[in-house]
């Protein structure tokens, strides 16, 4: 008989399951459908492992409040880059491409950009989004027919008491259900859907362009600064003693070392750019195709799963978009919304 205590015997099976129930845990929550609410858990249960079992329900909390309610802690961050940005551009860039002569127009591009961009965001963030409210439901259920895949008719929203018109969804973050919901953005503070879709899709188009001139202008300038060194042309001595030609490497670190912050703001605005530039496209794609993030995500996990599969499998339905009326149509739709010109009516 060993003389280990049955105690020990006991907590050393336990320790070694854990990472079993863990690995377990952690498969049923991947394998469970894919939304948000999944994400959240697979996070949770991450943090739960790295993180003391005193910081967890503080972190939960944060988490909670960051990325489950409505906060201004985004749009604090996107005013205070916006304003980091802005603040370099004319403390340095400015005022040399003025020294070499730059056209005013081009450097004021900006500052336009800027604000057209402020304007939009100001109304995309205080309009009202699209609320469905008893007054208007009856009206809004005529706008859109259900198309029987993405929207059933009589689904009543659980939380506003209300049955939830075709492209609407209850949104978590303002606890309110939106007509032609896209989603809510986190950015603006506010929800977007029939009603100032316009404004969104204007307040990223500007500000795609305008972190685009700002990346140009500042790429100009750094050019014009290496064309009137005659830097290319020159050449330096490496550690060795040994002379070599000014090669491209060579080049931006003088160049970071010289203008440091201005470096640094073009690769962040360069970056800027192509995110932006990217997610445009995307909504653009999505307003010639009159589709909200909110179907594009359904469309995509209702593809994937059995709601689609109801003939045989080798003959699958095919979804087909119920609302696209073309292009130049889809497009009008945006900023000119069908539910708004039936409130104009009305009036």
């Amino acid at each position: 008989m060993s003389d280990v205590p049955m105690k020990h015997i006991v907590v050393q099976k336990l320790l070694s399951s854990i990472p079993c129930l863990a690995s377990y845990t952690l498969y049923n929550l991947i394998k469970a459908p894919y939304n948000f609410h999944t994400l959240t858990q697979i996070r949770l249960f991450v943090l739960s492992l790295v993180i003391p079992t005193r910081l967890q329900s503080v972190t939960q909390k944060v988490l909670l409040r960051l990325f489950h309610t409505r906060n201004y802690l985004f749009v604090v961050l996107h005013i205070a880059l916006q304003a980091a940005v802005y603040a370099e551009y004319t403390w340095e860039v400015f005022v040399y491409c003025w020294e070499l002569e730059f056209h005013l127009v081009l450097l004021l591009l900006p500052y336009l950009l800027l604000l057209g961009n402020m304007g939009c965001f100001i109304l995309c963030s205080c309009a009202n989004p699209g609320i469905i409210t008893k007054s208007n439901h009856a009206s809004l259920v005529k706008t859109y027919a259900y198309d029987g895949v993405l929207f059933q008719k009589g689904i009543v929203c659980a939380t506003c008491n209300v049955e939830k018109p075709a492209r609407s969804k209850h949104c978590s973050f303002c606890n309110i259900c939106v007509h032609r919901f896209d989603h809510h953005c986190v950015w603006v503070n506010n929800c977007i859907g029939a009603f100032n879709a316009k404004y969104f899709f204007l307040y990223l188009f500007t500000l795609t362009v305008m972190a685009a001139t700002i990346a140009i202008i500042t790429t100009a300038f750094l050019i014009q600064v290496v064309l009137l060194s005659n830097m290319m042309h020159g050449s330096y001595i490496d550690d060795q003693g040994q002379e070599h030609a000014v090669e491209i490497f060579f080049l931006v670190q003088h160049l970071f070392l010289t203008f440091p912050r201005i470096v640094f703001m073009l690769g962040f605005v360069i970056l800027l750019t192509l995110i932006l530039g990217a997610y445009f496209c995307f909504n653009l794609y999505l307003a010639l195709t009159n589709q909200t993030f909110n179907e594009w995500y359904k469309f995509r996990r209702y593809r994937h799963s059995h709601h689609l599969t109801s003939q045989p499998c080798d003959r699958k339905a095919v979804y087909k978009n119920a609302y696209t009326k073309g292009v130049w149509m889809n497009l009008k739709e945006i900023f000119k919304s069908p539910a708004v010109l039936e409130r104009k009516k009305k009036k």
